[in-house]
């Protein structure tokens, strides 16, 4: 895939407003999904997308490239196990308006963007439900390993009662059980990477013959009530040992699984009241478990359209809402909330029950809390995925943008695409010097690992967090 521009992020410009405070820089992913419909359903079909070149080595390389251009900390990579089969009870919409679907495995990509770049994070979504801990841990390890220290884990626990069938499962566990899985499953992955090997297990003595010290490799026993392990782990500590911990739940249980385990957290909020309170109760989790309320760094959901002036940004809306999908959005939907919206009336108040899916969806915080009507969450997850979309000038946005940082408290936002190449060259060669010129927005990269450039300390988990009480 060719990018449309390659000239550099950093350049003067005359400077705009700053109301951040100064040592405060707003910090970016490009949220993506190894697909080519991940959150905007039908723009595949616009004549100037590239998406479906993302079964291509050389689409995700030239997307790292251009993102480390751009100073991204990170890209964000989702992932489902399973297809979006709820509404009209069976997958044909989703197939047919291929949404997330066809899709691949994530952890594959991460070495060909980390060979083209050196300082790019990988946040990859993995669901612990359907991933043995032995074998997830020593992936998890080789990739930080080949990426010097730039791998991040999104902890998933699934949604999707299909993921579940293809599995061997009748269905998903039920979700409140799913997180004391997630619980224990985080307690194994704690004791594999930091309490296994020792950091001077390696000897590498071609005098005496020694490659490791068998007496600084402990074997791990766990007994639990999800999984059972006896083994010794075989890989050598990488720099950071365990990955950069992301987390994307809010419901009661998502939470407080947040505040004793993730160090960042995605929040998907349709407003700033509602992104407010979702930051408050996640660092009232984290104070909860111990931890300081700024150990976690939050990240909210963000479409961008930009142009060089408002009027030319909203003809680009405009003319990508001719493409728009709202039967793939309500495809979305009903996925995301385990209800089939196929035979609801587009004039019906939406309206969620109980289910074992996404609880967040259920709780309405995407669409207004259940005052809209069917055909206007189609509508507005059509493009953005029912997150904000912010759409105007660089001056523009960079004013929505700073707003959202001071009145929500976020640290950052996970930035969904939306015609590709040119939605993510736009915003690097656009937005980016907008916000650098307001000191908001890093004008270089610093070294060391993912958790160095993002917290500014050492490469591996620090205390309170739980995960180093199991370190030798």
């Amino acid at each position: 895939m060719t990018f449309l521009s390659q000239s550099p992020a950093i350049r003067t410009i005359p400077p705009g407003r700053s109301d951040l405070p100064m040592n405060k820089k707003i910090l970016l992913n490009a949220f993506d999904m190894n697909c080519a419909v991940h959150q905007s359903t039908g723009l595949w079909r616009h004549p100037r997308d590239r998406s479906t070149e993302y079964n291509t080595m050389a689409y995700w390389q030239a997307l790292a490239r251009e993102l480390e251009r751009g100073l991204f900390d990170g890209i964000f990579l989702a992932d489902v196990v399973g297809v979006y089969d709820v509404y009209g009870g069976s997958a044909d919409t989703a197939l047919r308006d291929g949404v997330q679907v066809p899709v691949n495995d994530p952890l594959l990509l991460v070495p060909a963007m980390a060979a083209e770049t050196q300082h790019l994070g990988f946040g990859v979504t993995v669901n612990l439900s359907f991933e043995p801990p032995y074998t997830f841990a020593r992936r998890m390890t080789t990739l930080d390993h080949l990426s010097a220290g730039r791998i991040g884990w999104n902890i998933v626990t699934g949604y999707l009662d299909s993921g579940a069938r293809a599995t061997g499962q009748a269905k998903q566990t039920s979700h409140d059980t799913r997180y004391d899985i997630a619980a224990e499953f985080l307690e194994l992955m704690y004791k594999l990477w930091e309490g296994s090997w020792e950091d001077d297990a390696v000897r590498l003595d071609r005098e005496l013959g020694v490659y490791v010290d068998p007496a600084k490799v402990h074997r791990i026993k766990h007994h639990g009530e999800y999984f059972q392990l006896d083994a010794i782990y075989p890989s050598e500590p990488s720099v950071q040992r365990t990955p950069v911990l992301y987390q994307a739940g809010t419901s009661p249980k998502g939470i407080a699984f947040a505040g004793h385990n993730a160090e960042c957290v995605f929040i998907a909020a349709p407003d700033k009241k509602q992104a407010l309170a979702s930051v408050n109760s996640i660092r009232e989790a984290a104070v909860s478990a111990g931890r300081s309320p700024d150990d976690i760094l939050i990240f909210a959901i963000m479409t961008v359209l930009t142009g060089d002036t408002d009027a030319q940004a909203n003809e680009k809306l405009d003319d990508y809402r001719h493409y728009a999908s709202a039967e793939g959005a309500l495809a979305l939907i009903s996925g995301w909330s385990g209800m089939d919206f196929a035979s609801a009336h587009p004039e019906t108040l939406l309206k969620f029950t109980k289910t074992d899916a996404i609880q967040h969806t259920r709780d309405s915080a995407h669409y207004g809390r259940g005052q809209i009507t069917v055909a206007e969450a189609a509508d507005r997850v059509a493009i953005g995925a029912g997150g904000p979309v912010v759409v105007g000038s660089p001056i523009s946005v960079a004013d929505t943008l700073q707003s959202w940082m001071d009145e929500t408290g976020v640290d950052g936002f996970n930035l969904t695409y939306t015609v590709v190449p040119e939605s993510v060259t736009e915003f690097v060669d656009k937005v980016v010097p907008e916000l650098q010129s307001r000191g908001v927005y890093k004008t270089a990269y610093t070294e060391g690992t993912l958790r160095e450039k993002l917290f500014g300390q050492g490469p591996r988990l620090r205390a309170p967090h739980k995960g180093v009480t199991f370190r030798r």
